[in-house]
């Protein structure tokens, strides 16, 4: 064992060691140079030219704490409203900048039970908010429960702070196996039959838009976000993923008709070089903060080199237009994808937007799941076999569940290449589907 504490999504499981990275690739230390296919927090991929010289520059600055104002914070946020609040300044009202999404949620949360006075919170079903706080309550996908896990079932889970209300979840697939389409789900208001009742003792209800694989569509924001404000409930988007880039658009949250009271980012914020996350507030909210002091403080938020980082990456985002760049590649993922699912047994379904997608496998529900058994889930082995194929395929821990998010300057070509290995690797879930089929008869 060695002296760095393990953090694998998996009990017992080695990853493999990186040594550098450029454009879309990793660099490992045994000299394979392998795609890089599922980093939410590389928007930029490796080594971006522009964002290192913004660091370069910016690492003579002085360290100046969240207590103290800074010029370049200031910038920072004008940047964020002129570049991705460009058409919501209507109700955006003020950003905070913080240390990561989970500390940003757990912020946002602590606030909206400020606010309300209520101290319940609500989510909706899989989802994932982080692991502090506030943020790790409403993190209802059971292997992230921020205990320990261990091989031999000997699990040990630390208890909630809050009481959590779960709302059903979206559907909102790209494509569903026989098996899946069969399932009908009910009508959208049947579903949500009982949202008022958990969000009128809720402080907030938290909504993302890709974790466990659902990928809200409009109407769905937009039910949930009408039941919160007759009862009288904040409603947050997650944006942590997806914000700035990832959807295809400045914010997911942007295909409904609705806008949040907070949102909260983090994640590709920083452009992959620096950690850095920010919560933007309503105008509603920030007529409500206005002469008070909100008490809750970091020293190492909005650092200057943050700072520098988040500019940077907004201005590229601007300047190589990346948005739209991501919305045309939307298209291929979702042909391809829906292709290589119908190809193969082992698949369930796929969802996905912009350059964010789940390929989720048939087998075990996610439910009882808490990353636990000695063997690898089907999903690390079939990441594996891509990663021995040349790219990095991720799993979100979950047993049956593969996600894509490539970087947002990957090409047609490479992402070509990238659904080539997944196709590929897919045998293998193949196989074993297949004969647990056949046992079964």
């Amino acid at each position: 064992m060695g002296r760095l504490l393990r953090t694998g999504l998996n009990a017992g499981t080695e990853a493999p060691q990186v040594v550098g990275g450029e454009g879309v690739h990793f660099h490992l230390s045994d000299g394979r140079k392998v795609l890089d296919g599922s980093n939410t927090g590389g928007p930029l991929g490796h080594g971006h030219p522009r964002m290192a010289e913004a660091l370069r520059e910016a690492a003579g600055l002085p360290m100046v704490s969240e207590g103290w104002s800074w010029r370049g914070r200031d910038k920072a946020a004008e940047e964020l409203f002129d570049v991705a609040l460009k058409g919501e300044k209507h109700w955006a009202g003020a950003v905070r900048f913080c240390l990561s999404g989970s500390e940003g949620n757990d912020i946002a949360l602590s606030l909206s039970q400020a606010l309300t006075g209520r101290k319940a919170i609500a989510t909706r079903e899989r989802a994932y908010h982080g692991l502090v706080g506030l943020s790790r309550d409403v993190t209802v996908q059971p292997h992230w429960h921020g205990g320990l896990a261990a091989p031999n079932g000997g699990t040990k889970i630390p208890p909630p702070g809050a009481k959590v209300h779960v709302l059903p979840a979206p559907e909102g697939a790209t494509y569903l196996s026989a098996t899946e389409a069969a399932r009908r789900l009910p009508p959208l208001d049947e579903r949500l039959a009982g949202a008022a009742e958990k969000l009128r003792d809720s402080a907030a209800v938290i909504i993302d838009y890709t974790q466990g694989g659902y990928y809200h569509d409009g109407a769905y924001q937009d039910a949930v976000a009408g039941i919160a404000r007759r009862e009288g409930c904040l409603w947050i988007a997650d944006e942590v993923v997806t914000g700035v880039g990832r959807s295809g658009r400045p914010f997911a949250f942007q295909g409904g008709d609705t806008r949040p009271d907070i949102v909260t980012l983090g994640k590709g914020l920083g452009g992959g070089m620096v950690s850095v996350a920010a919560i933007v507030v309503s105008k509603d909210v920030a007529a409500e903060l206005d002469g008070k002091s909100w008490q809750n403080y970091g020293t190492l938020r909005g650092h200057p080199m943050a700072m520098a980082a988040v500019s940077a990456y907004l201005g590229i985002v601007r300047d190589e237009g990346l948005l739209d760049r991501v919305k045309a590649l939307e298209g291929l993922y979702a042909r391809r994808l829906t292709e290589i699912a119908a190809r193969h047994p082992s698949v369930s379904r796929v969802a996905g937007q912009g350059l964010h997608w789940t390929i989720e496998l048939h087998g075990p529900d996610w439910r009882n799941w808490l990353a636990d058994t000695p063997e690898a889930p089907i999903a690390s082995r079939v990441a594996g076999h891509a990663l021995g194929a040349g790219a990095v395929i991720g799993t979100s821990g979950e047993q049956v569940s593969l996600f894509l998010a490539p970087p947002l300057i990957i090409s047609e070509a490479e992402s070509e290449r990238l659904l080539s290995i997944l196709d590929d690797s897919l045998f293998l879930a193949d196989r074993e589907h297949n004969a647990t089929m056949e046992g079964a008869h």
